[in-house]
Formats: C-alpha cells, structure tokens, sequence
C-alpha cells in the first residue's frame, strides 16, 4: 500500500535569492521560479507588469508558456498592465499607480463605478448638465454647484452666456432685431464656447506624445512586447541582459504613446466639430442678416484675424512644438521596437537549446544528491567509530592514570618505610621531650591556681550593702517613674506651665538616681562576673590540659611499639616522671579543695535577703558540685599510683601499659564531665543579681522621658523673665543641620514699666553657639534697636532692625524670626492688630563679609541661653548685656517646633511669683486656632468616639491633612487582633483593615495615583463604610476607590490620630502597617459621623500642639536615587553675576549635583571620584579633597563674577579667572532653567544619588532666601522628605577607592583591575531544572530552590552582575535574546575587541531597547519608539549584516539601518557579556547610565540560530524566581559567596548580627581567613551553629542548637561577639561561649571577610563543612554599622543582593 508522511516543513532562516522552503525549494507569494519544472535556483518579484520596480500582483504562476498574475484590487489584465474598471493610470509607467475614478457624483448611477479614461482619468458621460475633467462645472448655458449641491440649472438669459456660478447674465440683453448686433453677440458666444473647448483640448494635448498614425502599429507592438517581455525576463533575468531593460522601457513608452494617441483622436475630432458648428453659424447668420458678401468677407477677415491671434498665443504655439517633437520621438522609438523585435526572435530560437541543457543539469542534481546521500552515511559510520576510539583512549588514559597513582603509592610507602626504619634511633629523645611537656602543663596550673586565689581574694571584697542600696534605688526608681508617668499625661498644653516644670524637675532628679542606681548595679555585677570568670578560668585550663594529656597518651601509644627496644634506664627514668606527677596531681587536688571552701565562704549574709534565697540554693548546689569533683579527683590519685606501680613492675608488659594509660584518661574525662556543671551552676548564681530589676525600670523611665521631652517642647506657654533669670533650651535639633542654614522664630513682648530699664535699656535675648564664644547666633536690644548678632568663626555681622524701634512697639506679643543662609542673615519682625488680621512686617538684610559661610557647632560645646545666662558663662562683648526683663515664648528652630520648657536648667525662674504673659489669642489667629502640628513622635487619642456619634448604616469619617512627607499614620484603630489604619504611603493613601475577616486583611490602596496627599496642601479626606459591608475612599470630594468585604460592623471605640503609642505600632499588627512612622505636619477638622472633636481637649492626646507652623511644611530636602532630578527657572543669567549655595550628602563617588545651560555655555557641579568640580563653560574648577562621598553633610557655594569662577567647599575655596567677558550683552528676560539631581538632558555625569539641601540663589525676582523644593515645576522620581543615605563605618572613611562591584550610583569610576579573579574558576549556573529543583534537605520546611523560570536568569542588585561566555563563534551576525524588566537602564548583551573599538550591544535606556555597534568609526544606533520595560517577556533578534543591521522585536517591530561597509574586516574577542560588564567596561561606548547590570531577567539566548547555556563565569546572577519576593540577600543552591568591602574587617574585637533563613541545614554562614593561618569560620552542620577559630595558637570552638529546627522557614538572629581569646555565640537568645588560649603576639589582620561561601582553596582540612549556605540573609551588621551588600567588594556565582524569594 501507499503510505502519506505528513510534516510541517519548517522554513530555513540563511535561504538566498529570494527562495524559501525547508530546502530553500521554493518561492514565497509575489515571486516565481527561473525554471518551468525542478526547484529554482532564483526567485523574482512577479513581472506584473514590471518586476519589482512595478510589481502590482498579489502572486503570479505559469500557463502554456507564459505567465498569469492575480492582480491587486484596483488593477487588470493578464499582466495587471492596466487599471479595473472605475481606475485611471498607467501602471507600466514606473512610480505610477491605478487610483480611483472621480468624476463628483456625476456620472451614470447605473453603473456601480464611475467611468472615466482608464489612463487620464477623465471623465466619459457628464449628466446633469455637467462637463469638465472631473464634471466638477455645469455645462455651457447652466449655473450652480455641480460638485455638491448638484443644481445646474439652465440660464435664463435669452440664449446668451451667463456667469456659471451665480446665474448672472453677462451682458445686457439688446432689443430683439433683425440687425447684424445679434449676429455678433451670437458669434461672440460661440467663440466663447470655443475658447472653453480649447482649454479643454489644451490640458489634454498636455499629456499627448504622438499623432493617430502610429496607433495601429503601436497597438501590435504593445501585443508583441508584453509577449517578449514574459519570456525574455524569465530566462535572461542573471545574465543582465541589455535588451530586457530597453524593452521594458519601450514597451512603457509605447503604451503611455498609444493612450496618448487616442487621446488627441477623440480631442482633435471634437475641435472639427467645433469648427464645423462655426462655420455653419456664420453662414446662417450671414443669411438671417441679409449681410452684403463685403460686410461677409469684411467679418471673414475679422474672424481669420482673431483665429491667426489665437493660434499665435503661446500655448498652441507650445503644444505644437512638443506635439512635432513627440513625433519625431516616435518614430526613434518605432525603430529601436523593431531593432529590439529582431533580437527578440534570435533570443527565442535559443529557448529550446537552453530547456535542453536545464534538464540535464536537473539530471546531474540528482546523481549529486544521491551521492552526498551515500557521503552521509559514510560520515555516521566515521563519527560512531570515532567515538569508539576515544571511549577507547578515555579508558586507556583512565588505566595509564591508576597504574601512575599505584607506583606513587608505592613510593611513598617505601619513603615511609625508611622514616619508620630511622624512628626507633629517636624514641630516647622523643620521650624525655614529652615529659618535659608534661612537667610545663602542670606549671601552669600552678599558674592558674594563683590566679584563682587572686580573684577570690577579690570575691572577698564584696560589700553586702551594695545589694541592699541596689534594690533601695529600684523601689525608688519604680516610684519615680509611676511619679513622671503622672506628671506626663497631666500637661495641658494650653497653659498648665507649673506641670510642665514639675516633669522636667522630675526627669533631673531620676537623671541622679539613675547615675546612683547604674553605679551599685555595676558593682554588684563586676563581683558576680569576678566569681564567674574564676570559674570560666577553671573550666578552660582544665580542657586545655586535657587536650594535651591526650596527645601525651596518644605519643605513649605509639612509643609503645617501640618499647622493647628501649633499655632499663628509659623505663626507670619514665616511672621517675610519673610518680612527679602524680605527686602533682594531689597537690592540685589540695588546692582545688581550698578554692571550693573559699568559694563557699564568698556568700556571707545572703540569708538576710529574701530576694536572694534562691541564690544561696543555687551556690549550695555549686558547692555540691565542687564536692562531686573532690570525688571525681579522689580514685585520680589511687589510678596515678596503681600507674606508678605498673611502670615499676613493668617488664616488657604491654597490657598493663594500657591500662595504666587508659585508667589515667577515664580520671581527666570524669574531671571534665564535672566542670561544666558547677559553670551551669554558677551562671544561675550570677542571673539572680539585682540588675535586671533595674534595667527594666530605666528602660521604662527612659521611655517616660522620651515622652516628656516631646510634650515640653509642644507647651506654648511663655516664660517671664526679670532681669536675672536665665533657661538653658535643648535644642532637640542635630547641630549638623543648622551648619549652613539656621532659622528660628520666637514671640516676644517687653514689660515696659520695669524701673531696671531706665537705668539699662540695652538687655540680652537669646545665645545659641559654642561656649568659647566663636560661631554663634544671637539677639539683643542695643540702642532701642531689635539687633541680629550672627558670628561664623570670623567678625561678627550685626543687623539692627532700625525701621521700627523697640520704644514703638506695642505692649503685647510680637513674633521675630532671624534667619541665615551661608553668609546671608536676615531678621523678621510681624506686629499684629489686636482689633483685626492686619499686620505690620519689617525686613532688615546683612551678610559675612569675610570667607566664613558655615556655622561650626561642637555637639558636647554647644549651649542654646534665653532670656540671661548663668553667672559662670561669659558672652561675647557683642551680647554681654544684662538679662531680658518681659516675656519670651519659642516657636520654631528650622523645622523643629521647641519651647522654653524644654529646658535642661532654669536659672531665677519661679512661675509662681512670676506667672507667664498671656499671649491675645486673636493675633496670628489664622495660622493656629484650627489646625493641629504634629512633629512625628505625638498623636491624639479620641476613646469612646460613640459619644459623639453612633456606627449606623453609613458611619464616615473627615479628616484634613496637610503635609510635604512621604509616609505617616493617619488614622488608627485597634480591638484585640481587628484593626482599621489609613495610612500615607508614598505619598498616596493605604487603607487596611481586619473586622475579623474570614478571608483576613481587605486592602483599599490608592493604587491609581489619583490624589497625592504629599504637596504641601491641606486635602479633605473621607472615609464611608456603608451598610456594613463596602468601604470607599473619597479625596476632596472626588472618589478614589471602594472595596467589597463582609459584612461586619466596625468593632471599635477609640481612635488615634496622627501616631500611635510604640508598644501598639509594634504590637501584632505591625505587620499589616505599611510603616510604623508618626504623621508629621497639620491636620484640622477631624469628624467622627459629621461631629467634630477638638483634638487638645482630649485626655489621650500626648504631644501635638496648635497651628500650622509654614516653616515646617517647606521641602528643603530632597533625596534623589540616581534616575531623578528636580527643575525651576529663573529670569538672571547664572553666567552673570550669580551666588548659590547648598547642602549635599551621598556615599556615592560620582554624580550630577547641579546643571545650567545657556545656549552652548553649560555651568555644571557634579562629584567625580570623591571631588567636588565645577565647570563653567569649559573652565573646571576641582576641590583638592576626594573624600565628599562619605556619607557625611557639606556645603558648596558657587561664585560666578565677570572676573572670577569661585568654588568653595566647607569653607575651603578654589577660584580661577573668568575667561570670557562677552556675555554682559545676554538678555536677563528670557526664563531659564537649571537642574538639581540630575538632567533628563545627555551629560557626561550620571544623576545623583543622595540628599541636596538648603539650596538658595540670588534672583531677580526675589530675596535671597532657601528654595522650597515643593514649588519646583518638574519633580522626577524625587523624596521631597528625609533623607535615607547612611554614615558609613569610620573605617570606610579612610579607605582608598579600589576596583569593586559597586551600586548603580557609582557609575564613571573607573578601574584598573576587577577583584573578579578571585572567583571560582567556572562557577556557571547549572540547570535547575533537572532532578535537583525537587531536592529538599529533610530537616527544612522550605524546598531547596524555590519556583522559577525555566532556563531564565535574574541579573542586578550591583552593578557588575553579568555571565561571561569564554567560547563564541568567530562568525557570527545573528542574535536572539528573551528579557523582562521594570528597569529603565541596563546592560543586556556586549562584545568588543581589546580596545573596544568594534563593539556590539544591545542595552536598555529610558526604557527602550538600544541596538548599536560601529562601521570602522562611525557608531550606529537603532533605537526602538515603544518602551518594553512593562515586567513582560519580549523576544529581541539583533543582527549585523555586511552593510545593515536590524532589530527584531517581538516578530512585530522591524528596525533597520544601512551603512557602508569598511573594507578592513571586523572581528571581536571574548569574553561576551550578558546582563552586564565587568568594571570599567563599556564606558567607552555606551552612554554611563545604561553600561551597569540590566535589572530582571534574561532567558534563551542564541547566536546564529544556536543556544548558549554554559557561562564560564557568573557574578550575582540567580535563577528567575516566579511569586511574591522581599528584601535580603539570598544564595542560591548553585554555589556563591559575597566578599565584603574592605573597610569591614573582623579583628581581635567585634560584634556581628545577622538574620538567616536557611534552605539547608548545612552551609558556610562566614569566614575570615589571614595569610599566616588564622581564620575564624562560622557554620551550620545539620541544624547547629558552630564558631570556629584559630588565633595562631590552635584551633577552639563554641556552638549552639536550637530546641526547635534552625531550617524550619522563618527567620533566625545570630550573634557572634569576640574579644580577644573569648568568643560568645547566640542563636536566637539561646547563648554559648569558649575562652581560647590568649596570643600574646596577636595582631589584627584586614583579611577579606566572606559571606555565604568561602572558595575551596581557603577551607582548611579541619573544618566538617564546606558547603556554601543556601537560603536569605538580611539586617547583616558589624559593630552596629549596617553592611551593605549592593557595595561588596565582589559577589560571586548564584547571588541575588536585593531579592529573597518570599517563604
């Protein structure tokens, strides 16, 4: 029977000429064959009627001969050599097409297309009294709109003409007569239509080329080349043949001819018609006039002259011409189509002979194709025999490899047996070295026994009483703070002053006791440690003689082989040092009984206490421990003698050598059993010292005073002040922030009638500065003048306020603010109305006029004085003035609000004698009667809500915030494990909560971004839970968002407003919060159900106070994250004369800080390496220190005068002169812009990342003042609040910079080297796929690689994360790659050559995808117009052709661009790159932003059509996770580690912390190692932590299991703590330690310390474990300073650095 294969033949990617097919056999729709039979060889566009230059067929085939094409829509004919009917044109006329007929609607209706010349596109049959081209005009003798409204109509003018729009006749009709006036205006009107056909006929003579002769002939030429044509390109299409292309061109002209042809026959026949008609009239008219024939003949002449004018008008005389040189044209042509006729019947007589000769090449295929079959088979045979072979060789190298490895081991056993041979000649000297070993062990126990004896001497001092004064001080502390906890919650912010001072006194008093209460406890701890460290002292002498007994042992086990060889003398000499040590050995015995009884004696008088009873049980337990050892020591002494006896009795008996040796073990071993014991014992002891009852109650109190200070610095009320009274202020304020921009606001009212001021008018205000009196700010009254007093480390600036002096000021408050930014100060004064709103304000103005700009502030130095100062503190002469007498309250310093009861000391200060001014509430009634100012730390408390309103079918709640953070609690509610938070997140509001949900939480997040809360401008926010069951969230009254739940009532009472108390914020709900970070800024009309609530008033409320300080809500911080800039304008030129200033702050060495351009002139400060460096227009300004990048806050200011350039950096400047002198004549008018953080323009710099504060200018448009970053138009990605760039260690601040993997914001530093060789030598991700992606250690509840893509690797988290491919094709032009991503830059694949001058990369840049590489020198650059970093796959095909190259995205997009191919051929060098570069790469080439790791994740990639999996290196690449992640470091199961940076080190003394997550049970946790051995390691083996140290003595360990397994999917903390020899280890509270041997020679080594894995050349043979960890590590740090893994030195294989798949 037959058989059918079916298959789906899949076509080949390299076919050429146009072929397709699984073997490039076919030809794809539009082309065909050169061949009538047999697969092509080359395939063409269809000749239909011109191939590829006028190819209008969808496809094409043969048929007897010839060929047949299915045409297009609008085309026809066997060739589609013409248009459709309802078409016009000439498609054989190259660039010309078939378009639609038009002639307005006013042809045929019958017909269902318009008619119209298939060539011109004239119109054939105009109806309704149309005519023209397209029958767009009424005919002659109609009027109207023939194109749309269609209404031509006949004219009504007596035969005569009538204007064709309007209908107007065109002469006055004359009197109907007989005369000859008739006859002319009836001749004038033909004329008329005359002239109109003869334009007519003028635009299609236009297009005529020939006479009617040739049309017949022309018709049988067009028949005989349309033939030729077929034939003559399908046959001789290779070969270039001239005459098919002067064919094509004849046969084109010849139809354009033949159509024009027609053409002038059908115009030429309409114009004798004419002519006829005239004729004709003249006759008649000459009859009806009765015209004598010289009036006939006198008119002829008349008219012969008016045709000759015509005729001679230009365009017949033009057309005449053309139509004379067309003619001639064909008949040139007529010959060369006969020329061409000629050769065409040669050509087809060879047709025949070359089928023939086609067909016996098809015939030699076949016998070729057999014979390559047969090829092939030979070569399977070859490669199976191949492969035979070297299987073959395989086993014989396996073998020859075995046989080498015998006759090595045979060598060595004959090495081995010489040394043994030579062993016996050095047992004598062996043994005496062992005994004198011995003799040192028990010396130091000796040592140790005076040691003991020292520190119970110690013990002995222990004073009793300090217990009992420990436990006084904590009964008084426990009364203190239930004190302070009363005071604190009775302070009413509106006046009760005498609570506020009765709080503060209370906060000093337990500031004492708590210094009494630390000093006790300290006491009675060191004696307790001093009892424990004896003991500790005990425990490791003995396990450190035990090791060396046993080696002993050991060393007489193997002498005993050799014992029969040994002589009479060594036996007598070895029992000699046996019976010294066990003469030893009771001496130990004696003393350790005397430190047992001394210890029992250490504890006298604790029955007395009833606290420490229990202690005293614990100690007799100790004692009976102790006792235990006695016993243990006692048969010790009995085995000692019975091994003595041996050894005297011994004659050559190895069996009672044994036992005496192993009778001595079992003796060490009971005494090691024991000790640890009576440690356990002793530990007890220690825990029931009186110190955690302490500690507890200062943390309680310290808490209480956190509290107090936050509502002391809240209380508005003003203090009173006499002359001699003084208040020393706490600040509450970093002094950090006040360096370069200090602003404070105060009210204050002067008691006028006071005699003392008469006497002295000139008082003292207010001092914030250091105590050596330099760098200072300060008020005073001088000369009946308000005086701002600022001092920057130079000459004081003095700025009277004279426009108003103080004897006009009125009897009640006022406010003054000063204010100083860099060198410029300037000082407020608002004088109220008591009668309405209105106000006076007065502004004075100054500046430093030396170098100073910064206010250095000591931290331990600085005093803030108000009102006087205390008698022992000396002003500076400018402020050494009596104290203030009147009232003064504080407002605001920066952006802090602060009182005067906020105070550390009051000097002179009784509020009773002296009670505070009341301050009139209606001034600055505006800014503070409504609104409530929340710092961050208060909230308000609003219990029992339901007596104000009841929950009901609809229950709301209204609200207003006002606020420039990014996150804060608004509202929150709490009942058991139900809650309701809505929250600031971002900037946009989340609203969560639980009513005791089946389902759990309900999220309703403003996920749209529909109103951002975070502007600086109150917003009215609502929140309605109707009918129980649907929760909607509404924003100044536009609806944001609702969510559906269950329905349940709101279970609640009480709310809180604004924060929360940190015991609930950290309760079991902190994990539904967003944040646990208080609001800060304003909130007002609070409403439960429409009621409102006055927040003060109610009794919970704790720290927030009235107004809406505006201070407070200006952002003069921003936070920029290396993609993110902020922009304004301004009117002056910056290449004028110009000042700005700023704050910055960043970890990072590179950067763009600010960017202005004018035209071509750019004025730019960017970080570069750690230096500061201006640029103005090519003029660079760099500071001279590199050490800016160091987490810490610096001022710049920048100068530009005509004259000079300035930098100046923290006080120290740089200038250079100002080069050009030409830009005075700039206009000032035109707005300008200028950038901080960054440009969305192309620099050389990458964008900043970190913080830039506190920036001012000097503008046209107003003071010098600083900027509110809040008004800028354009804000990018940018944290307008708070600033998250941390200090880093101390030591990162001195390291040199050197060639790590850094973060993304270290972009232009370049490298000299990359720390990269350190990594394992292929460390390429294996496929996770396989049997090991189900792996699971039994012991862990997690599986061992979590969910992934397949074949798909995440890359990012630094900036070096890549593969690197060793081994690439050297021809290679194709590549495909699958990605996904939300990043906006990054590096997805590059290659080059050494010097990276031919180079290929494909990277992503503002989120679209960059194809580009280089032609010789020139670079090209295909760019894609869609973004693809939407988090979807998106398959990219790059390809560079010889001279194209394309780019292929998803098979939708096709991108190309031509150049010039270079004649010097173009060849690259491994390795290749994928995901990223190795430092220092790429910057040549590609712009800085997109050279650092492509962020997500990358899969399938090929070249020219083949896979690539092995990478030869990897570094921070992990397999793509699929399902929710979280932050941490996770190590992947295909091995990896992190080398931290240098400036983080584990010496002698440390403190490491770190959270885990294993995967596994066993892995490498951390290690350090040293060139000289030492090492610490630390471990999991089977779910235990092990430290592990050598500290060049010799090895010693402590570890820790867990009660419940360490593998068990949550997260564990660890601790490790070292100081010098003693190393302590916590797991999860659960505590252990070892004390070590002290090196006395120890030094710190600044080793490398690795993380999650240590390469296998750094392990040492003692270590179990060797495998790397495999789980999450987050919150890792050393001495308390967070390490950041993105800033590691190196990250090796499978690590991802920000990304740990969730559990």
């Amino acid at each position: 029977g037959r058989h059918i294969r079916l298959f789906c033949p899949v076509p080949r990617l390299d076919c050429q000429r146009n072929t397709t097919g699984q073997h490039c056999e076919q030809c794809p729709d539009g082309f065909i064959g050169d061949v009538v039979r047999g697969a092509p060889t080359f395939c063409q566009p269809c000749p239909c009627p011109l191939p590829a230059l006028a190819n209008f067929a969808v496809s094409c085939y043969r048929k007897s001969g010839s060929v047949r094409c299915v045409c297009k829509e609008n085309y026809a004919g066997p060739n589609c050599e013409r248009c459709a009917p309802g078409y016009y044109g000439n498609p054989l006329l190259i660039g010309s097409t078939c378009k639609k007929c038009d002639c307005s609607g006013n042809s045929d209706p019958n017909l269902i297309f318009e008619d119209c010349d298939e060539v011109t596109g004239q119109c054939r049959n105009c109806l309704s009294h149309t005519t023209g081209f397209k029958c767009e005009r009424c005919a002659p003798g109609y009027y109207g709109d023939a194109r749309f409204a269609k209404n031509c109509t006949e004219c009504n003018c007596g035969g005569r003409m009538c204007d064709s729009q309007t209908g107007e006749c065109l002469a006055d009709s004359p009197e109907l007569s007989t005369g000859c006036d008739k006859c002319i205006w009836d001749l004038t009107d033909d004329i008329r239509l005359a002239v109109l056909a003869i334009d007519e006929s003028k635009s299609t003579l236009l297009s005529i080329s020939t006479g009617v002769a040739a049309q017949k002939r022309l018709n049988d030429l067009n028949l005989t080349t349309t033939h030729l044509q077929v034939q003559t390109i399908m046959i001789f299409y290779f070969s270039g043949n001239e005459a098919s292309s002067k064919g094509l061109l004849v046969q084109k002209e010849t139809m354009e001819t033949n159509n024009r042809a027609t053409q002038l026959v059908q115009q030429l026949s309409n114009m004798r018609d004419n002519i006829q008609e005239i004729s004709s009239k003249m006759k008649y008219y000459a009859i009806q006039q009765e015209l004598s024939p010289e009036e006939i003949s006198q008119k002829l002449s008349v008219a012969e002259e008016m045709l000759k004018e015509i005729k001679r008008r230009k365009p017949f005389t033009n057309q005449r011409q053309l139509a004379d040189e067309e003619e001639d044209a064909a008949e040139k042509l007529l010959q060369q189509v006969e020329e061409f006729h000629e050769r065409y019947n040669d050509t087809r007589s060879l047709v025949s002979d070359v089928l023939e000769q086609l067909s016996e090449q098809d015939v030699k295929l076949s016998d070729l194709e057999e014979a390559l079959d047969q090829a092939l088979d030979y070569i399977i045979q070859t490669e199976d025999i191949n492969k035979e072979n070297t299987a073959n060789l395989q086993r014989r190298e396996k073998q020859h490899e075995k046989i080498k490895e015998q006759i090595d081991e045979v060598n060595d056993v004959l090495l081995s047996a010489t040394t043994i041979l030579a062993g016996p000649q050095k047992v004598n000297s062996e043994l005496s070295e062992v005994i004198k070993n011995v003799s040192g062990f028990y010396a130091e126990i000796d040592g140790a026994k005076k040691e003991l004896q020292e520190k119970l001497a110690n013990l002995s001092l222990f004073d009793d009483d300090l217990v009992e004064k420990a436990m006084h001080h904590a009964h008084n502390l426990r009364r203190l703070a239930d004190e302070l906890d009363r005071n604190l919650y009775g302070v009413d912010t509106n006046g009760l002053v005498q609570r506020a001072i009765n709080a503060s006194n209370v906060y000093e008093n337990i500031a004492g006791y708590i210094e009494e209460a630390n000093k006790a406890a300290l006491l009675a701890l060191n004696t307790t440690n001093r009892v424990n460290d004896a003991a500790v002292g005990i425990d490791t002498q003995i396990i450190y003689h035990k090791g060396k007994s046993e080696e002993l042992l050991n060393q007489a086990m193997e002498l005993q082989r050799t014992a029969d060889d040994s002589n009479d003398l060594t036996i007598a000499d070895t029992s000699r040092h046996v019976n010294g040590t066990l003469a030893r050995m009771s001496v130990l015995q004696s003393q350790l009984m005397r430190a047992i009884t001394k210890m029992q004696s250490a504890e006298p008088g604790l029955e007395a206490r009833e606290r420490l009873e229990q202690a005293k049980m614990k100690t007799a337990d100790a004692v009976s421990a102790t006792m235990t050892v006695t016993q243990a020591t006692t048969p010790m002494d009995e085995n000692v003698r019975l091994w003595s006896q041996n050894l005297q009795d011994f004659q050559h008996n190895s069996a009672a050598y044994d036992s005496a040796v192993h009778s001595a073990g079992d003796a060490v071993k009971k005494l090691t059993e024991v000790f640890p014991q009576l440690l356990d014992k002793l530990r007890r002891v220690e825990q029931k010292a009186p110190a955690n009852n302490i500690s507890s109650s200062i943390q309680r109190i310290r808490e209480l005073i956190a509290q107090t200070r936050s509502v002391a610095s809240k209380v508005q009320v003003s203090m009173m002040f006499g002359g001699q009274s003084a208040v020393e202020v706490n600040p509450k304020i970093n002094v950090e922030e006040l360096k370069s921009f200090t602003s404070m606001s105060l009210y204050i009212k002067f008691q006028k009638d006071n005699p003392q001021l008469a006497a002295s008018p000139d008082r003292f205000i207010l001092y914030l500065g250091n105590k050596n009196a330099k760098n200072y700010i300060g008020l005073a009254i001088k000369n009946d003048n308000l005086v701002y007093i600022y001092n920057l480390g130079g000459q004081d600036v003095e700025i009277p306020l004279d426009a108003k002096p103080v004897s006009t000021w009125p009897s009640y408050f006022s406010i003054i603010k000063i204010e100083r930014i860099g060198r410029h100060g300037k000082m407020f004064l608002t004088v109220p109305s008591l009668s309405s709103t209105a106000e006076e304000k007065f502004i004075k103005k100054g500046e430093v006029l030396g170098p100073g700009s910064l206010l250095n502030l000591e931290p331990e130095n600085t005093v803030f004085y108000v009102g006087g100062v205390p008698p022992d503190f000396q002003l500076p002469p400018s402020l050494n003035l009596p104290g203030f007498i009147g009232c003064l309250e504080l407002a605001t310093l920066n952006d802090d609000v602060i009182s005067l009861y906020n105070f550390k000391h009051v000097y002179n200060i009784d509020t009773t004698t002296s009670p505070p001014c009341a301050r009139n509430k209606l001034a600055f009634t505006q800014s503070r009667a409504v609104s409530y100012f929340f710092d961050g730390s208060g909230y308000a408390l609003a219990r029992n809500i339901e007596r104000r309103g009841r929950f009901s079918q609809v229950t709301r709640f209204d609200i207003e915030v006002r606020t420039p953070t990014d996150n804060g609690l608004i509202l929150l509610m709490i009942n058991g494990s139900m809650f309701f938070s809505l929250e600031m997140h971002n900037g946009f509001l989340y609203l969560r909560y639980d009513f005791g949900f089946s389902t759990g939480p309900v999220l309703l997040e403003d996920s749209m971004k529909k109103a951002q809360i975070n502007d600086a401008k109150f917003h009215e926010i609502s929140i309605i839970y109707h009918n129980s069951k649907k929760m909607i969230l509404v924003v100044d009254r536009r609806h944001i968002k609702s969510v559906d739940n269950e329905r349940t009532a709101m279970p609640f009472t009480d709310i809180y407003i604004g924060g929360a108390p940190a015991e609930i914020l950290h309760s079991s709900i902190s994990s539904h919060l967003a944040g646990s970070i208080g609001f800060k800024g304003c909130m007002k009309g609070f409403q439960f159900q429409k009621k409102d609530f006055n927040l003060l008033e109610e009794p919970g409320t704790l720290g927030i106070s009235y107004g809406c300080p505006e201070d407070s809500l200006m952002s003069r911080k921003a936070y920029f994250n290396g993609e993110s800039f902020i922009a304004s304008s301004q009117k002056e030129s910056l290449f004028g004369e110009f000042e700005g200033g700023f704050n910055f702050r960043t970890l990072q060495p590179n950067g763009l800080l600010f960017y202005y351009s004018e035209g071509s002139d750019v004025l730019s400060i960017s970080m570069d390496r750690g230096a500061v460096v201006l640029n103005a227009s090519g003029t660079k300004i760099q500071s001279p220190d590199r050490n800016y990048n160091d987490g810490k806050t610096h001022f710049i200011i920048t100068s530009v005068t005509p004259e000079r350039y300035e930098l100046t950096v923290d006080d120290k400047k740089q200038s250079k002169k100002n080069p050009a002198k030409d830009r005075a004549g700039k206009s000032p008018d035109s707005v300008k812009k200028f950038y901080f953080g960054g440009s969305p323009l192309r620099t050389q710099q990458a964008n900043f990342t970190g913080c830039i504060s506190n920036a001012y200018f000097t503008r046209l448009d107003r003071e010098v003042e600083v900027e509110d970053f809040q008004q800028y138009s354009e804000k990018v990605q940018t944290s307008l609040y708070g600033c998250p760039v941390e200090s880093p260690p101390v030591a990162l601040l001195h390291k040199k910079g050197k060639n790590s993997s850094k973060a993304k914001g270290n972009r232009n530093k370049k490298v000299g080297r990359d720390k990269d060789k350190i990594s394992q030598p292929s460390t390429g991700l294996k496929n996770l796929y396989q049997e090991v992606n189900m792996q699971r250690d039994p012991q862990c509840h997690l599986p061992m690689n979590p969910k992934a893509t397949e074949h798909a690797y995440q890359f990012g988290g630094t900036a070096n994360s890549r593969q690197e491919f060793d081994h690439i094709p050297k021809d290679f032009t194709q590549f495909s790659i699958s990605l996904k991503t939300h990043s906006s830059h990054g590096m997805i694949f590059y290659v080059s050559d050494q010097k990276e001058t031919n180079f290929m990369a494909l990277f992503v840049a503002h989120g679209r995808l960059i194809f580009m590489f280089n032609a010789g020198h020139q670079k090209i650059r295909i760019k894609s117009q869609e973004k693809y970093n939407d988090g979807l796959w998106h398959n990219v095909i790059f390809i560079r052709g010889k001279n194209i190259g394309r780019l292929i995205i998803d098979g939708l997009r096709v991108l190309e661009e031509p150049f010039s191919s270079n004649s010097n051929t173009w060849q690259v060098t491994e390795p290749l790159y994928i995901g990223g570069v190795a430092p220092g790469k790429a910057v040549k080439n590609i712009q800085i932003n997109s050279v650092y790791s492509f962020s997500g994740c990358l899969s399938n990639l090929q070249l020219n059509g083949r896979s690539i999996n092995s990478a030869s290196q990897t570094f921070s690449v992990t397999p793509c996770f699929e399902g929710p992640s979280e932050a941490g470091t996770y190590f992947s199961s295909e091995g990896g580690y992190v080398v931290l940076d240098e400036s983080f080190s584990l010496g002698l003394k440390f403190e490491v912390v770190f959270e885990i997550r294993p995967r596994s049970s066993s892995g490498i946790l951390l290690h350090g190692h040293s060139v000289n051995g030492e090492y610490l390691n630390m471990h999991m083996r089977n779910g235990q932590v092990t430290v592990k140290l050598n500290n060049g003595i010799r090895d010693f360990s402590t570890s820790v299991t867990l009660k419940q397994s360490l593998c068990d999917g949550r997260w564990h903390r660890i601790a490790v703590i070292r100081d010098a020899n003693v190393v302590q280890l916590d797991v999860d509270s659960e505590v252990n330690h070892v004390v070590g041997p002290l090196n006395p020679k120890a030094t710190d080594h600044r080793e490398p310390v690795f993380i999650g894995g240590v390469p296998e050349s750094l392990l040492t043979s003692s270590l179990s474990t060797r495998n790397s960890f495999i789980g999450c590590i987050r919150n890792f740090m050393i001495d308390e300073k967070p390490v950041s893994f993105s800033k590691a030195a190196l990250v090796s294989g499978a690590v991802s650095i920000n990304t740990c798949p969730a559990a």
